[in-house]
């Protein structure tokens, strides 16, 4: 659902963020913004015209990441000098060969690496021997090795999908876990498994982001008129711009400094309709939220709005423009996070997977243009499980799809 018209505060986000990266193009940054290419390049053009936006940044060198050594590669390391140091003793007597072997399998008591010792020492002591010594059943062992081109096609393919699922997890900043990691996979037309995909994202050391310790922000006002609970921790609607939720949380910049942003999320699509960064918690930051929301939306007459019972929810003024607007105000008990569970999982996320475990950002100018940035990919790209792993935009297409279906 594209604006008619749109805020100077997100024409400059979307100006900064164009140049922010070198490696995207006015039609890719502009599909995501659900906006005209030439709108996006005229905005860039006008920008640079009255001074307000600089050059492009250039990329950055790229390095070759080298994961770690893999349990095969320790294994064949291993095995080399065994198999040297059994030659160097031209073919000890039994038991030498059994004292080095109860070494060699210290810490690997798996009858796979038995069979693997016998398979790498089968020329020098012969298998029948070392099967003996090492009572493993010589039946057993040569199914295994009849095996080893099956295993080795199922290596190949899991070193294929591991590439895939790097990529994934590369191109959405390291945040996606196996779950959404599958969905995209699926989404690609690619019949996976999600037991594999965690089973190789593990192997592969590949993990997504865990969240970070909540700080709460919420200043309760003890004095504000009373609002019912019109949600009652029910976080779901019937269709899309019926019920939101929001809240305020902080932006760690600099020296001990924050930036504050409200949000504005559809619990019928997940889809963030509206949010504002300022440098203060008046509450202006959170009309300015709602206002967004309402632009987005054309309207939001006979939507509930929920909050939690911070000032700002609480005061006459955002009372006033809640009226203005035909919102029907919803909070929750004084003190009682889990009644505004959705919202603060929202932020949650959103710190989690922009700070990614940095304690804050080197400026406000980088703090807006990675929240920008984000909440962007989460309305256009990113895959939410509490809608099937689609995500907020395409949901919501689906639904007017299904709509225009039925009419």
């Amino acid at each position: 659902m594209a604006m008619k018209s749109y805020p100077p505060e997100f024409k400059a986000d979307a100006v900064a963020l164009y140049l922010s990266d070198p490696a995207r193009t006015y039609a890719s940054v502009a599909r995501d913004l659900g906006i005209n290419r030439e709108t996006l390049r005229l905005w860039v053009k006008e920008a640079r015209a009255n001074g307000t936006a600089g050059a492009k940044k250039a990329g950055p060198v790229k390095r070759l990441a080298r994961g770690p050594l893999s349990s095969d590669d320790v294994l064949e390391e291993e095995n080399k000098q065994l198999k040297a140091r059994i030659r160097e003793l031209e073919l000890e007597l039994e038991r030498d060969i059994l004292r080095r072997a109860a070494k060699y399998f210290g810490r690997r008591d798996e009858l796979v690496s038995r069979f693997e010792f016998v398979d790498d020492h089968r020329d020098a002591f012969g298998v029948k021997r070392l099967c003996r010594i090492l009572k493993v059943s010589r039946s057993g062992f040569y199914r295994w090795r009849k095996a080893a081109p099956a295993r080795a096609e199922r290596a190949a393919a899991d070193a294929a999908l591991a590439e895939e699922i790097k990529q994934i997890h590369d191109a959405f900043d390291g945040t996606y876990g196996s779950p959404r990691v599958t969905a995209e996979l699926r989404a690609r037309g690619r019949r996976v498994n999600h037991k594999r995909v965690a089973r190789v994202m593990r192997r592969s050391g590949i993990v997504g982001l865990h969240l970070r310790k909540k700080v709460r922000t919420t200043v309760p006002e003890p004095s504000h008129h009373k609002v019912p609970d019109l949600i009652q921790r029910d976080f779901t609607a019937p269709a899309p711009n019926r019920r939101y939720v929001g809240d305020i949380t902080y932006l760690p910049v600099g020296d001990g400094r924050f930036l504050y942003l409200a949000t504005v999320l559809d619990l019928g699509s997940r889809r963030l309709a509206g949010w504002s960064i300022a440098d203060h918690m008046r509450t202006k930051l959170v009309t300015d939220a709602l206002r967004a929301a309402a632009a987005i939306r054309g309207s939001l007459d006979g939507a509930i709005f929920h909050s939690d019972h911070g000032a700002q929810y609480t005061s006459a003024e955002f009372a006033k423009v809640c009226a203005e607007l035909g919102v029907h105000q919803s909070m929750g008990a004084v003190g009682t996070s889990a009644d505004n569970a959705a919202a603060e999982a929202f932020n949650a996320s959103l710190k989690r997977e922009t700070l990614q475990g940095a304690k804050r950002w080197p400026s406000a100018r980088e703090a807006r243009l990675a929240v920008f940035k984000w909440i962007t990919r989460y309305n256009t790209r990113r895959r939410h499980s509490a809608l099937g792993y689609l995500s907020p935009n395409d949901y919501e297409q689906q639904t007017v799809d299904r709509v225009l279906l039925a009419a």
